[in-house]
């Protein structure tokens, strides 16, 4: 589930596939998918009635098992708390890399930059082709107030995975890793390993059902590589022996689909 395309400097280069690679893997190991197009600006209940009704129209009277990136784990949090969708069942959200628990960069950008400099953010932010509706909810005191009005249901299965990298100097994440680094620990360079891990152990233990919550850190992984985006300098030294490659995206969303399936879902 995500963007049919990301775009990194919104209409000024071509877009490119969100989850390059992925779906193809899916539909050659016989796993049917769907990716969804919610738009890249808007409220996280905005993007979540979007998301249902394009689920509601592809994938209607079936069961589903939804996989999310980044902020998509929060949309797809509350289209199953809040939305509660009757026209498909949601057997189980698999969140990777999702803000559940907020971002202290969020915090500090909106503290510092001010009310007069905030709508500038916001216009670069969406020439950007990022979201800007939703980033004033990427705070923490939000994410605590969303986690409360949010709650799972027993009805679906939870599972969540998260990151964490050393970017080098010249990487676009180094800035926000540094200064997420002192704060929260660990991170992908967007959001942080502590922030990623949902339900908490304690909902789990509570829960009573064993293999649900956190499934692991991926380390030397950045957001973007996530949903294999990575720098395609990287890719031909991986590609002519000069650097090992440390991390499969596809492989890894191979590996969701048979947790899933082990699982039971």
């Amino acid at each position: 589930m995500g963007f049919d395309q990301l775009r990194l400097a919104g209409d000024w280069l071509p877009g490119i596939a969100y989850w390059r690679g992925i779906t193809e893997a899916y539909q050659q190991n016989n796993v049917e998918v769907i990716t969804t197009a919610v738009p890249s600006t808007g409220s996280i209940k905005e993007r979540a009635e979007v998301l249902h009704d394009q689920i509601k129209t592809r994938a209607k009277g079936k069961d589903v098992n939804v996989i999310a990136h980044s902020m998509g784990g929060l949309d797809s949090r509350y289209l199953i708390s809040r939305i509660k969708p009757t026209e498909y069942n949601v057997r189980s959200l698999t969140t990777i890399a999702t803000p559940h628990h907020g971002s202290s960069a969020a915090d500090i950008i909106l503290r510092e930059i001010g009310p007069d400099y905030l709508p500038r953010l916001y216009a670069l932010i969406s020439r950007m082709g990022m979201s800007t509706g939703a980033f004033s909810q990427l705070t923490r005191a939000y994410a605590e107030e969303f986690n409360r009005e949010t709650p799972n249901l027993s009805t679906t299965r939870y599972f969540s995975y998260g990151a964490s990298c050393t970017p080098h100097l010249f990487s676009m994440f180094r800035l926000s890793h540094d200064l997420m680094y002192e704060l929260e620990g660990p991170n992908d360079g967007l959001v942080s390993v502590k922030s990623s891990k949902w339900p908490s152990d304690e909902d789990v233990r509570e829960s009573g059902v064993e293999g649900e919550g956190y499934k692991g850190t991926l380390m030397g992984v950045t957001h973007l590589d996530l949903i294999n985006w990575t720098n395609r300098i990287k890719r031909i030294a991986c590609r002519l022996g000069l650097k090992k490659q440390e991390f499969d995206a596809v492989a890894f969303y191979l590996h969701i689909a048979d947790m899933l399936a082990k699982e039971g879902l």
